[in-house]
């Protein structure tokens, strides 16, 4: 049985990894040399595509352009039409993101999806916006690589505005306006379009809804089984309060454990917090994973009266950051809600000399011996 195969079976049955696939690391057809980078260093990720967007006010008729001039719906606010109408804009953010040190750089899809474009009747055109965006993201990515600093793509997958666990009827708890099937397919329609665009990873990002991301895996799955390629997954929940859960009721460890079977190449947190409340549970995250740890939080809480729509300016987000670094809890770091070029620059220096996370004791044994892991010694994360 292949891993990917072993992955699907996990997936279907609910059974935890054997010890040899928690362990195991798949053979990767893309983005090989990212397990030895975040060995190496934190790597940056970059910071929020719609708080860049928002600040070039683009009015309705630009969210059309000439294409869609005389579409039957209002578009604004749909981001990712911008990869067909105003992919100037899109490739300007990337490159900002880029210079600013950013070694992974996420595709403008996060609602890229037939479910989230039904929104604005678009869903029809949902392939091509995953095929530009990743398109973009490619040609950005080759341009700023360098042997000592190569960069990447990821597709990035978000968790479209429906949820197959939660009713959306406060009178009818059963009820749900989408169901497993449905997501499995809308997803598997995008990770296909985001891996014919040139992808080099995956990222399943702000989950609410734990049983939206088994769909999204499963697909991503599917899709390796039908084409032979094998990328990195890199999977990231949204804590939504201070009750240290995500929406659909997991605490951190119990999302953790619902996953792990994928065999993430990271896994942590975006998203609803800063990096100061955030904290506890990544520090959570940091004790539990044999894999890398990721955390890319909010620029605070928001704040109407900022130019980002939130509090934390790119010092205080980056300083907040460095501690989370140094105290070894993160291999991955970056910025979501009203995080800037800027943020991420602050972010990228202030962590360019700070190890990254070791592996917890429990993995490190069995670690080294496999060969697949750090296998390092010393205190826990």
């Amino acid at each position: 049985m292949t891993t990917a195969t072993a992955s699907a079976a996990n997936a279907r049955t609910g059974a935890a990894p054997t010890p040899a696939q928690a362990l195991a690391q798949p053979r990767y057809t893309r983005g090989q040399a990212l397990p030895t980078l975040l060995a190496s260093r934190i790597l940056i990720l970059d910071g929020a595509m719609g708080t860049m967007i928002q600040q070039y006010k683009l009015s309705e008729a630009e969210y059309r352009g000439e294409r869609f001039a005389d579409f039957a719906h209002d578009v604004k606010g749909n981001n990712e039409l911008l990869s067909l109408t105003r992919p100037d804009i899109i490739s300007e953010i990337h490159r900002k993101y880029l210079a600013a040190g950013a070694d992974i750089l996420e595709t403008n899809t996060f609602g890229a999806t037939t479910i989230a474009q039904s929104d604005y009747h678009m869903e029809d055109l949902a392939d091509e916006m995953n095929r530009e965006s990743a398109r973009l993201a490619r040609e950005a990515c080759d341009a700023f690589s360098t042997p000592d600093k190569p960069r990447f793509a990821a597709g990035a997958i978000g968790p479209t505005p429906k949820t197959a666990s939660i009713s959306p009827d406060v009178n009818d708890p059963g009820a749900r306006n989408v169901d497993f099937d449905q997501l499995r397919d809308a997803y598997y329609a995008q990770a296909k379009a985001l891996l014919e665009g040139g992808v080099d990873l995956f990222l399943v990002e702000t989950i609410f809804d734990t049983l939206n991301a088994k769909a999204a895996l499963f697909a991503i799955d599917e899709l390796f089984e039908d084409t032979g390629e094998v990328l990195p997954i890199m999977i990231s929940g949204t804590v939504t309060d201070a009750s240290g859960r995500i929406l659909s009721g997991q605490t951190v460890e119990a999302f953790w454990n619902s996953l792990r079977h994928a065999r993430p190449l990271t896994f942590g947190l975006n998203c609803a917090l800063g990096a100061t409340l955030m904290r506890p549970y990544i520090a959570e995250l940091a004790k539990l994973c044999n894999t890398y740890v990721s955390v890319y939080p909010n620029a605070g809480l928001p704040n109407p009266m900022s130019d980002t729509g939130f509090d934390e300016t790119p010092d205080v987000t980056s300083g907040l950051l460095k501690e989370f670094a140094q105290a070894g809890l993160v291999n991955l770091a970056g910025g979501c809600c009203g995080t800037t070029p800027e943020h991420v620059a602050e972010i990228a220096k202030a962590l360019a000399d700070v190890k990254p996370r070791r592996w917890p004791s429990q993995y490190r044994a069995a670690g080294a011996a496999d060969g697949n892991l750090d296998g390092n010694d010393g205190d826990d994360a």
